[in-house]
């Protein structure tokens, strides 16, 4: 697997309440429902780290404190441990995950923010520099040098993956690679649409407030697009999001059967 080049922070998404998944994010946010026995936000922080991405900024919300609560835990629950009752200091961890090298920055958004919003409130922990962002519903099999690369030869200030499929997402009118304009959730169409994975210079801050009702799909982007600085990256490949019980179910299945195209690792 060739690697990204280092340093290269990404920002996932994690604070809405997945209102169409209510049979399991009654109990928890739903970038912590399962396919298999790990997180969905697990499986796509793994994806990154086969690309060299292991700088994580995670935008949290709704029932944050379980996201903190998993990555808090992480080492005692996923490694052997040897523990002398009677001696709570003495806990020996044996390591025996792969996830060694991967900093997870935990950051409390708002549980009620919209997504402009909450990318507004982490802008420290990306330090100014170019960064990644993406859904933590929604998993690929993105090429991420690939995208980086397209990314920095074009020089505008955003790209966006887009994907073909039938639209309940924002969908991307486009002509070549430019986007010339961005549409959050349209009644109808069958172009390309929003899947995330997107690549931002730092001056995408300039079209960000903190304020909670600042959406980054309805009016960043789409002003964006209009000024010319929003490219798309086209992904022919595999893509889906987590946002019903039939897409958990597909998802699962996917995975049960050895046919999940995003998990390249061994």
């Amino acid at each position: 697997m060739s690697t990204s080049e280092q340093g290269i922070k990404v920002v996932i998404l994690c604070g809405g309440a997945g209102t169409r998944l209510r049979e399991e994010t009654e109990f928890r946010p739903k970038p912590m429902v399962n396919i298999g026995t790990r997180p969905i936000l697990w499986h796509i922080m793994k994806y990154y780290s086969q690309f060299n991405c292991r700088d994580f900024v995670l935008a949290l919300g709704y029932k944050g404190e379980m996201i903190k609560n998993y990555f808090c835990h992480y080492e005692l629950m996923n490694n052997d441990v040897t523990i002398e009752l009677g001696q709570p200091e003495n806990i020996h961890i044996h390591h025996s995950h792969d996830e060694a090298g991967w900093k997870i920055t935990l950051a409390d958004t708002g549980e009620k923010s919209l997504k402009g919003s909450r990318l507004k409130k982490v802008e420290r922990y990306v330090a100014g520099n170019t960064f990644m962002m993406t859904y933590g519903d929604g998993i690929a099999d993105v090429d991420i040098n690939a995208l980086l690369a397209f990314h920095r030869a074009h020089g505008k200030m955003v790209t966006v993956t887009g994907i073909n499929m039938a639209s309940r997402f924002g969908e991307l009118k486009v002509a070549g690679d430019h986007v010339e304009s961005f549409s959050e959730k349209p009644q109808q169409g069958d172009g390309l649409i929003n899947g995330g994975f997107f690549v931002f210079n730092p001056d995408i801050f300039q079209y960000l407030t903190t304020d909670d009702g600042c959406d980054l799909e309805i009016g960043a982007l789409e002003r964006i697009a209009n000024e010319g600085q929003l490219m798309v990256y086209k992904h022919r490949g595999f893509w889906a999001c987590m946002d019903t019980l039939r897409d958990m179910e597909y998802l699962n299945r996917l995975w049960d059967n050895g046919q999940a195209r995003w998990k390249i690792w061994t």
